[in-house]
This record gives C-alpha cells, structure tokens and sequence, in this order.
C-alpha cells in the first residue's frame, strides 16, 4: 500500500502498547479454516526488535515505548506460575539495547508490563516480586486477560480467561497486591463484560487500571454487523467507567480483526482520513468521557497491522486531535502514558 506523508513530525510520541514474539510454532498448531485473529497473526507472526525500530523511526518522532504482555519467551522448565518471569527478562534486555544510545533517543520498552496469574490469590506476590527483580527498574505492572464470549468463535482458541475473571474472589485477593507493591495493572475484555472492570474500579479505588483497546467493541462472528446497534450500550459503559479516577483508557486497538473496524486485512489499505472516520465515534467518547489527562493514543501493533500501517495508524490519530490544543495533544500522546506507566523523565 502507498504510505503516507507523516504528520505533525514533531509531536513527540510514547507508543504505550505493543508486542514483541514469536509466533511461528503456535500458529502452526492450529488447523484450517482459522480464525480471523489467527489469521491476523499470521501476518506479523514474528515481530522482533529490528521490525519495531523500523516502525516506530519510520518518520513519527515515537521517543519511548511501553512493551505489553502477549504471552511471550516463557521460561522453559518453570514451574507454571513463574514462566511469565521469562517475558519480562526477554524484553528487558531489549530494553537495555534501546538505552545503550546506539539507536539514539529512541528507548523501547521503557516500562514493562508483564504477565502473574491473579488467581492465585495470595501465591501472585512471589511472581510478582520476580518479574520486579528481573525489571531492572523497569517492569511497571501486569495485565491478567479477561477478555470472554459464551461464543466461543467470537475469541478463537488463543484465548481461555474464565468468565467474570475480575469478579472472583481468587482473582482479587491476588489483585490487592498489585496496590501493595505499587504495580499497576492493565485491564482487557470485551464489550459486553464492561461492567467487571467498573466492578472491580470501584472495589479497588486507589488502583491505577488502564482500560485496554476502548473497551474493544465487537464486529465479529456473531456480532457481525451490530456495531450501531450495540454502540449506545458501550458508550454508557464507558461513560460510567470514566467515572472512576483511578482508571485510563487506551485509545486503539480498533484495527483488530475483532472490532472490524476495518474488516478488511491485512493492512486493508486504507488512507488514516478513512480509519479516522470510521474510528471516531469511539476515540471521541473515550476521549470526552476521560479527558486527555487520562486517555492515551496506542498502537496496539503488530496487532493492528491488520488494518494500517504504523505510520497510517498514528496519522489516522493525529487526524482525530485535530481539534485539541497543544496541552491536550501532549497528553493524548505522551504525557498521559508518562504519568501512567512512570516515564516522565524521558519528556523532561
């Protein structure tokens, strides 16, 4: 597809929501027909270092980055509640390449959000004492998936969070140490389980939650084709969200395969004025409900690599803040994630 030319060159970026793995062998494992999501995969199956250093220097001034759990290099051999320490080493050694200086001011994987399994109560704080200590000062929180459907095709096989994941008792005795050693935590599901995220701000008020991927509305499988009629129901679920100080959202991930926003993959073509159109319903209510003092652009790649480039991505972006003053346009795309995820000497 034909790039684009980059807007706002010099808006100064934290990209606080992306990936880096492997994927060969897993998807491999799956058998045809696949599910879109996989089928999503299949075209960033392997998304390393290199390919993030092109993306992020390709021409946006992206100054940091914020790597997010995916289930990545696991520690072979461990036992299962500490092979998540394994991410969080892998990446911090990315990290200590971006610090180095020799790919200059640029800093990847600035902040790390790891994976520990909340439902083990009380036996989350030994992993969550680990993944700090591998940090080198970088690891930040985690992010426990609670994304569920009663269908399961709406998901595909990668994915098995229980339902109401965030409401069971286990699950919130091993959230309350995340408060307790100062850890944030980010916070993915779909649509219709946005009321557990609300239940569980209001239980934990003094806990930063980053909402993830506008609270992912869904335009697959069987809700193919119910955007519209589903989006008042969402909108108040957010609005109602935003209500809670303690939470942030994120503001992307819309170009997944689930949302279908656009249908059309992998990296549909679409010029950043199309994916700003189609996207704005619901950056702009994400955007009113938080206010950019707690909202925060992400490019959710290589996920969304399905529906844009990176470049067009963070084009389509700029489109949609056009109308915000600098200030706000400092938060909605560093400022925000800075305060969140503690990088705000990298904008100093």
């Amino acid at each position: 597809m034909a790039e684009e030319a980059i807007l706002e060159p010099d808006l100064p970026i934290i990209d606080p929501h992306h990936h880096l793995w492997d994927l060969r062998p897993l998807i491999a494992s799956f058998p045809e027909p696949r599910h879109p999501f996989i089928e999503t995969l299949t075209h960033s199956a392997y998304y390393t270092f290199d390919q993030l250093l092109a993306d992020a220097r390709g021409g946006h001034n992206v100054v940091a980055t914020v790597y997010m759990e995916c289930g990545a290099f696991y520690r072979a051999g461990a036992e299962a509640a500490m092979k998540p320490v394994g991410e969080v080493e892998f990446v911090n050694g990315v990290a200590a390449q971006g610090a180095s200086g020799l790919y200059g001011d640029f800093r990847p994987c600035a902040a790390i959000i790891g994976h520990a399994d909340l439902q083990l109560g009380d036996g989350a704080r030994p992993v969550l004492e680990a993944l700090s200590e591998v940090g080198n000062g970088r690891f930040r929180g985690i992010r426990h998936q609670g994304a569920w459907d009663a269908n399961p095709d709406v998901l595909g096989p990668p994915f098995h969070a229980p339902p109401r994941l965030y409401l069971s008792d286990e699950f919130r005795k091993g959230f309350r140490h995340l408060g307790e050693l100062g850890l944030t935590f980010d916070a993915w599901l779909l649509e219709p389980q946005l009321s557990d995220v609300l239940d569980l701000a209001r239980a934990f008020p003094d806990q930063p939650i980053c909402l993830d991927h506008c609270g992912t509305p869904l335009g697959t499988s069987s809700y193919h084709g119910k955007l519209h009629e589903r989006f008042e129901g969402w909108r108040t679920s957010i609005r109602a969200i935003a209500q809670c100080p303690n939470v942030t959202v994120k503001l992307g991930g819309l170009a997944m395969a689930f949302c279908g926003l656009p249908e059309e993959g992998p990296m549909a073509g679409l010029s950043s004025e199309t994916l700003a159109a189609m996207w704005r319903p619901y950056i702009e209510t994400c955007i009113e409900a938080f206010g950019p003092e707690r909202a925060m652009f992400e490019s959710n790649y290589p996920v969304d690599k399905w529906g844009a480039s990176y470049n067009v991505l963070w084009n389509a972006f700029k489109r949609l803040a056009h109308g915000a003053s600098d200030a706000e346009k400092r938060a909605l795309f560093a400022g925000t994630a800075a305060r969140f995820y503690g990088l705000e000497d990298l904008l100093a």
